[in-house]
């Protein structure tokens, strides 16, 4: 928890479905902060959990869960392709009905007032049917909350696992350079920092930006805020004058961090 005096913002990331903490998350703050990913796909933890289990069923998910573990993302694709295949109608019609539910459930308890950007696994193109007075998304801008200049950056970098709001690197880029000098930069991904990103349950390095990294170190804003890893090797270090902060896989924390100052 990082103290000083005055204003209070609650921040969160990697929500996944989980709703009823959600509705919790803004008691006591000023306001909200939300980095993404708010869709439950599936759930590395809990095999029971998210769209890809209610369609096809937990011993499916388990099977492919291990399949991407082990990096065998052929065979992964090939199993998934075989199982949307299966269904009747179009997939992506089995696919919208789950994610509409999803958000439906998650902007109805999205607390006010809330500074939102995309994750790696949301779809952006829903969000708008669902965003309630009070609910700002914000991607390659920047906000004033309490004083201190917010900048927000969304979605994922490219990776093998083809999550659906992946962009190329100078995208995001452009992205990191729109939004400037601020106190505060809000990414999904975190910067390009290794202890950041190493996953010590999933065994893996998720992928971070470079061009947030650069930008840290240029601007040196108050605090680098982020979410993405949901177990990370560190989930602080510091760059210069800037403290980089991982704010915690909420879904499984269903706590938020908190900002003061």
């Amino acid at each position: 928890m990082v103290r000083m005096s005055g204003m209070r913002v609650h921040v969160v990331s990697d929500v996944h479905g989980n709703a009823a903490a959600l509705a919790r998350a803004g008691e006591g703050a000023d306001a909200l902060v939300c980095l993404g990913d708010l869709i439950l796909f599936i759930d590395y933890d809990d095999h029971s959990q998210g769209i890809f289990p209610e369609l096809f069923g937990q011993e499916r998910a388990t099977q492919f869960i291990a399949l991407r573990t082990a990096k065998r993302f052929d065979e992964a694709r090939e199993m998934s392709a075989a199982l949307w295949a299966s269904l009747d109608g179009d997939p992506r019609d089995h696919i919208e009905r789950s994610v509409r539910r999803q958000y439906g459930e998650i902007f109805a308890a999205m607390p006010t007032p809330a500074y939102l950007t995309h994750g790696n696994v949301d779809l952006p193109r829903y969000w708008p049917e669902y965003l309630r007075e009070g609910h700002h998304v914000l991607d390659g801008q920047s906000v004033e909350i309490g004083g201190l200049r917010f900048g927000f950056v969304g979605g994922g970098l490219r990776t093998p696992y083809r999550t659906p709001n992946e962009i190329d690197d100078e995208e995001f880029a452009r992205k990191v350079e729109a939004v400037g000098e601020v106190d505060v930069l809000c990414c999904h991904i975190p910067p390009a920092v290794p202890e950041l990103l190493y996953d010590v349950v999933a065994r893996r390095f998720e992928r971070g930006s470079e061009a947030t990294l650069e930008a840290i170190r240029r601007t040196q804003p108050r605090y680098a805020l982020f979410g993405h890893v949901h177990q990370p090797l560190a989930a602080r270090t510091r760059i210069g004058r800037t403290e980089c902060l991982n704010v915690g896989h909420f879904r499984g924390r269903g706590e938020p961090f908190v900002l003061e100052w």
